[in-house]
């Protein structure tokens, strides 16, 4: 890890905080101005937080900190000041401070504080390697690689692609990512919402228009199937199409031609068609307001979206991602979410899914008192709704769930992810929510049953505990039975999950002290937390 740097003129203030840091394992470079602050960062020397008084000769804390964010922007900076210097705390805070330390400070609080920090930047940079290795769509949970493994089956392929899910949840997102990695990709990418637009101007959007055709209709038109042509046609919202115009829609997937309004001769297109819609179309077929044979013809593959709801484990590194964002849309420094606000934002149900949340942290961007977003500060829809977890909450038009995902029911809930197949081309699939391993008894990290204590760790004499290695192969050969392709990292997973959670415990918390216990380093068990969902 890289070393704390100290900023402070004061000789005592600088031991202080290197004795405290030197118990906690904590490496720290001490500086007793700015000038040598900015010396060293000149070297290409980089701190993992940086701690600074305000006032010191040769310079102010606050002119040191602008220049920082300037050069680093995600480093979290902890600003010195005593009582009288509390009105520039704020300005401290305007400026991308991370937390302020009131002068004469508690030590065991200001290691407290700079461990938060230290937190902060390990998880910053985390995200900076996900978001560079995944920049045009985000999704670490099961579920979304799944979408992304059926995107680059599907991608260079001309077949016509449903996409199903709730309204919110990136549908045209997906549908242009199909579009940019296929043969495609050169031609032309056009969408058209089929609810958004009325009845009467709808026929005249899809197919065009000849000149008078209809009032008002004083040139040709050319439609969206022809402006499409060469490229990919995004239907979205196909559920609400009026039911006179899916006869003219079915006809033009059939044969590749149609009429324009008023025209007496066949246009030709070539034109990749991808569908979308929250409905579920077979109840509509079976209302009669939808054509069950244009419904066979759309459902050739049938590509489920995820809820957020589904894949929470994803939340912080979409809603880090909205928060830059909207930061550089208003041109002002990045909020951070504290890690109580991330864990109630996971719980949070998102009925509008990801647009939701984006429109969450655009409200915390322009709202929120300060850098660091706590719980208080989320918008009310969040506080207000219960705070249960949410993972089994199923939406009124959520379709059925298929075979798969009643079969994942009936397992363990430790088991679930080991129920879900890998997308098929011709089916639609429901990829469960991760599960975190249960232990194996109860007293094997937990309390006594029953007592209500606190978790302490201890070792079981049962035989389900002791004959470990007995019960990962029949585990093993269950999975492999069951036609589960993971194996390896489902039970990989389980392991790391069972022992960094029994560290933890023994540790009391404390991710550094786990880390050594287990061999490991201090950055690699940051991230495995944040992987597996601990």
């Amino acid at each position: 890890m890289k070393p704390i740097w100290i900023v402070d003129d004061d000789q005592s203030i600088r031991f202080v905080l290197e004795k405290a840091m030197s118990r906690e394992d904590l490496p720290t470079r001490s500086f007793s101005n700015p000038r040598e602050v900015l010396a060293a960062l000149a070297e290409n020397a980089v701190p993992q937080v940086l701690v600074s008084d305000i006032r010191m000769p040769g310079g102010s804390g606050l002119d040191l900190l602008a220049k920082v964010k300037q050069r680093l922007p995600n480093l979290p900076v902890i600003i010195m000041t005593a009582f009288s210097d509390l009105d520039s705390a704020v300005s401290a805070f305007q400026g991308g401070a991370f937390e302020y330390l009131a002068k004469p400070f508690d030590v065991p609080k200001a290691v407290e504080l700079i461990r938060r920090a230290v937190e902060e930047s390990q998880r910053e940079e985390v995200a900076e390697e996900r978001t560079a290795a995944a920049p045009e769509m985000l999704g670490q949970a099961p579920a979304m690689q799944d979408v992304f493994r059926a995107i680059g089956r599907l991608a260079q392929s001309n077949v016509t692609v449903l996409i199903t899910g709730e309204s919110g949840s990136g549908k045209e997102l997906v549908a242009r990512a199909l579009h940019k990695h296929s043969p495609r990709a050169g031609g032309p990418f056009v969408a058209i919402n089929t609810a958004a637009i009325p009845k009467d101007l709808l026929e005249s959007e899809l197919f065009g228009h000849e000149r008078g055709a209809f009032t008002g209709a004083q040139t040709m038109r050319c439609g969206r199937f022809e402006q499409a042509n060469g490229g990919t046609l995004f239907l979205d919202e196909i559920g609400d199409m009026p039911f006179d115009l899916q006869t003219r829609l079915l006809r033009v997937l059939s044969d590749g031609s149609f009429y324009r309004v008023g025209g007496h001769s066949a246009v030709k297109a070539n034109v990749r068609v991808i569908a979308a819609t929250h409905q579920n179309l077979e109840q509509r077929v079976k209302e009669g307001v939808f054509r069950e044979d244009l419904f066979h013809r759309l459902n050739v593959i049938r590509l489920r979206l995820p809820p957020l709801r589904e894949r929470g484990d994803d939340i912080p590194q979409l809603a880090r991602h909205f928060l830059q964002q909207s930061a550089r849309q208003l041109g002002v420094e990045s909020k951070r979410l504290s890690e109580a606000a991330l864990q109630r934002l996971k719980r949070f149900a998102f009925p509008g899914n990801v647009r939701q949340l984006e429109n969450i942290c655009h409200w915390l961007t322009v709202m929120a008192p300060a850098q660091v977003v706590e719980v208080k500060d989320l918008p009310p829809e969040v506080l207000d709704a219960p705070s249960g977890s949410s993972a089994t909450t199923v939406a009124p038009d959520a379709p059925p769930p298929p075979a798969a995902a009643i079969a994942a029911a009936s397992l363990p809930a430790a088991d679930t992810r080991a129920a879900a197949p890998a997308l098929a081309d011709h089916a639609d699939t429901t990829a469960p929510a991760v599960a975190l391993p249960p232990a194996a008894t109860a007293t094997a990290i937990g309390a006594t049953p029953g007592t209500g204590s606190a978790p302490t760790v201890g070792v079981s004499e049962g035989p389900e505990v002791a004959n470990w290695e007995g019960a990962l192969q029949a585990e093993a050969a269950r999975l492999l039975a069951l036609g589960e392709t993971r194996v390896w990292d489902t039970l990989v997973g389980k392991a790391e999950a069972s022992l960094i959670q029994a560290a933890l415990h023994n540790t009391r918390g404390r991710r550094i002290e786990a880390a050594q216990k287990l061999g490991i380093g201090r950055n690699t068990i940051t991230r495995k937390i944040q992987e597996l969902g601990l």
